[in-house]
């Protein structure tokens, strides 16, 4: 098969595809229903992965400040 019919092939493949694809519609948030319950629940979403992310980083924050005053103390008690 010659690279020419190959490409030829290609292209009517990609053709048919994009044309038989079926048109792709916005979810309500994207399309800027604000009041829908897929949006409510979006927020929801990035509202708990907000609180769980600053609880964890608060604990990792928390962890290495008690390190650091454990370790403080310990060196004045060696003196």
């Amino acid at each position: 098969m010659s690279a020419r019919i190959r490409q030829f092939l290609a292209l009517a493949v990609v053709f048919v595809v994009i044309h038989l694809a079926p048109a792709a519609h916005a979810c309500a948030t994207c399309f800027g229903k604000s009041d829908s319950k897929l949006a409510e629940g979006m927020n929801w979403g990035i509202f708990t992965l907000l609180v769980i992310i600053m609880g964890v980083l608060g604990a990792i924050s928390a962890f290495f400040i008690f390190i650091a005053r454990r370790a403080a103390t310990h060196q004045s008690q060696v003196r």
